[in-house]
């Protein structure tokens, strides 16, 4: 017998419409739950994009920009002769300019295609097909994404300050028309497969759980390596040893050592992709890396010439940005600094004595600082990012399994650089050349390839 059917009849009416009445709610109202769960599930599930994210990223991508033009140019720019400054300048510039085109065209797809070939991106995003300003790219944190747009110009930026590195290792002597065709060959056969390697879900080195954070092997071992080839193959500068090569203004050089440093924030703080503490230890690395690798370089150059040097000051301030790329966002700040303070002496005996020792005229030491520097840096990284040293390393690290992949990361980047790198220079030599007359160098390149001057007297 149902409750309502003991009561009288008006009050069982009364009983069964209120019992109806109250199962209709509660349907109502669990469907409404209901949906209301599965909403807030969706919108759980549904990727978030953080605007503060964003407008750091776009922060980011013009700090890396700044680093090129004009922070490396005056770096660059100062450390030539004055009859070379233009030159420095126009290479840098238009490397920047025609990279960005070739990223756009090309070069996204070949280094973050979407293809599961652990060796190159494919050709599913050539001319950036498919994107638009609703796709998104994804970040270290799940759920959490980037408009697609600020991620493909931040990658477009390192894409864009690689190859611009190498303008140091051959400069005084190279034909402008080669260096652009040789820098357009090297991006597509040699940085964006690297860059896919490391940097990609479904690359070669990123699959051996290599640590990258920011460059270490995909810019500057690349860079560095790339550099020497071409430095032996161009051959050295007439009258190396005998006219004077110094700097014609270190306070360009210096001026521009310290736009690099500002930018490298962009450059290392911004491949955490987000706004996070982690964006703020690789921010502090950044710092005392630096700092350490200066005071290092100084100490070095006062005790083995006597004096330390602002030239040596600019070259330390470089060699701690370099060694502290890869390591940046897993590293302690302590391991930061004793990896700033390990570096600069290496370089320094890689700069003034191994390569007189070889004979080679790396003009601006590019394989020195950067090439010498990301080996060190990538391999200190497998060391620092112990947690027992400060790094943020898991409880089951491995400290010697690390440090081999973090070799065998460097192996492969030389390798493939050195290769690459060796066949594109032989291609440009039969297409264009690459050394200018005699003639013109003595005149120098800003005469004789810009028929322009950077000073007037």
């Amino acid at each position: 017998m149902k409750f309502a059917d003991i009561l009288p009849s008006s009050a069982g009416t009364l009983a069964r419409g209120f019992a109806a009445g109250s199962l209709f709610t509660l349907a109502a109202s669990t469907a409404a739950w209901a949906q209301e769960t599965t909403t807030e599930a969706a919108e759980a599930a549904a990727p978030v994009m953080d605007k503060g994210d964003t407008a750091w990223m776009m922060t980011s991508t013009l700090l890396v920009l700044f680093m090129i033009i004009p922070g490396l140019a005056l770096f660059y720019g100062g450390l030539v002769r004055s009859k070379n400054m233009l030159s420095v300048l126009m290479q840098c510039t238009l490397i920047t300019a025609v990279v960005m085109i070739v990223w756009v065209l090309w070069g996204y797809s070949f280094a973050f295609g979407g293809s599961t070939s652990p060796y190159w991106g494919g050709m599913g995003k050539l001319f950036l097909s498919g994107v638009n300003m609703d796709s998104t790219a994804a970040t270290f944190t799940d759920g959490v994404v980037l408009p697609e747009y600020v991620f493909i110009a931040f990658q477009m930026t390192f894409a864009a300050i690689t190859p611009a590195l190498i303008v140091g290792a051959f400069a005084e002597r190279t034909k402008f028309s080669g260096v652009m065709l040789f820098m357009i060959l090297w991006v597509t056969f040699v940085y964006f497969p690297i860059a896919h390697m490391v940097w990609d879900g479904a690359g070669l080195i990123f699959n051996w759980g290599a640590i990258d954070f920011a460059g270490g092997t995909v810019v500057h071992i690349n860079a560095g390596v790339a550099g020497l080839v071409f430095a032996i193959v161009v051959g050295k500068r007439l009258g190396i040893g005998k006219d004077n090569m110094a700097p014609h203004s270190m306070t360009l050089t210096m001026v521009g050592a310290a736009m690099l440093w500002v930018g490298w924030f962009g450059f290392n703080a911004g491949s955490n992709l987000e706004a996070t503490s982690n964006a703020t230890l690789a921010m502090m690395n950044t710092f005392i890396a630096t700092a350490g690798a200066i005071v290092s370089w100084s100490v070095v150059e006062a005790i083995t010439r006597g004096k330390a040097s602002g030239l040596g000051a600019a070259s330390g301030i470089v060699a701690g940005l370099v060694a502290v790329t890869p390591a940046c966002g897993t590293s302690g700040p302590v391991g930061a600094l004793v990896l700033g303070l390990v570096v600069s002496p290496v370089c320094y005996f890689f700069v003034s004595t191994v390569k007189s020792k070889f004979g080679y005229d790396d003009s601006l030491d590019v394989f020195g600082i950067h090439g010498i520097g990301g080996i060190v840096g990538a391999i200190g990284t497998g060391i620092l990012v112990a947690p027992y040293l400060g790094g943020t390393g898991g409880d089951d690290f491995n400290m010697a399994a690390q440090v081999w992949i973090q070799i065998k990361a460097v192996l492969v980047t030389l390798v493939w650089s050195g290769i690459g790198s060796l066949v594109i220079v032989y291609i440009v030599k039969a297409i264009t050349g690459i050394r200018v007359s005699e003639e013109d160098e003595r005149i120098g390149l800003d005469l004789s390839a810009h028929g322009e001057s950077a000073y007037h007297s």
